[in-house]
């Protein structure tokens, strides 16, 4: 039954997840693209300063990051697959998106206290500003993501199947997919430009 109306939907250009949750990532989006923008000017007035406080990042740290959000993106995506398909594997798909979520959330509190004990701080500089308050609100998005998974996976029943809820795991999904794409694009901007 699940398949069929999700095959059904697809032919009718199905959008997943519930309007309201575009909406919402559409807002987030704009937010966003203002905050790169506005980092763009700022790095290009201080350009040896920005450079010189993003040198002394961990790539590694970011590199990480990006991997534990992208493997995790792509268990999203699978457990999102098998509820359309009323596969019982999509509770421990969702359970290890949910795992390296947390992962994300470990490696970037690490991150944070290695970078103060070594005196780089919100005040440092300007680059240390942005890089702070944008990570800083990019980890509170991941924190509501993983609640927003772990509400989901609480919808599961006892056989692993989630009755009725195509339309939350696809909005969880596209909300966990925002998620990845901001890092990647902070990943970027902070860490590699």
């Amino acid at each position: 039954m699940a398949a069929s109306q999700a095959a059904a939907a697809r032919s009718r250009g199905h959008v997943p997840g519930e309007e309201g949750v575009w909406v919402f990532i559409g807002g987030d989006l704009v937010v966003f693209a203002v905050f790169f923008i506005t980092y763009a000017v700022a790095r290009q007035q201080e350009l040896a300063l920005f450079e010189s406080a993003q040198a002394l990042l961990n790539r590694n740290l970011g590199l990480l990051n990006t991997l534990l959000l992208l493997t995790s993106s792509l268990f999203v995506a699978q457990s999102v697959a098998a509820v359309r398909r009323g596969d019982s594997k999509a509770r421990p798909l969702l359970l290890a998106a949910i795992l390296l979520g947390s992962g994300f959330v470990i490696v970037k509190i690490f991150e944070y206290s290695a970078k103060i004990a070594e005196g780089f701080t919100l005040n440092s500089n300007s680059f240390s500003i942005y890089y702070y308050m944008f990570t800083g609100i990019h980890l509170v998005h991941v924190l509501i993501g993983l609640g927003v998974l772990c509400f989901a996976l609480s919808r599961f029943d006892r056989n692993g199947k989630m009755p009725g809820g195509v339309a939350l795991i696809e909005g969880s999904g596209a909300f966990w997919h925002l998620v990845d794409l901001l890092w990647i694009i902070l990943f970027a901007l902070l860490y590699l430009l």
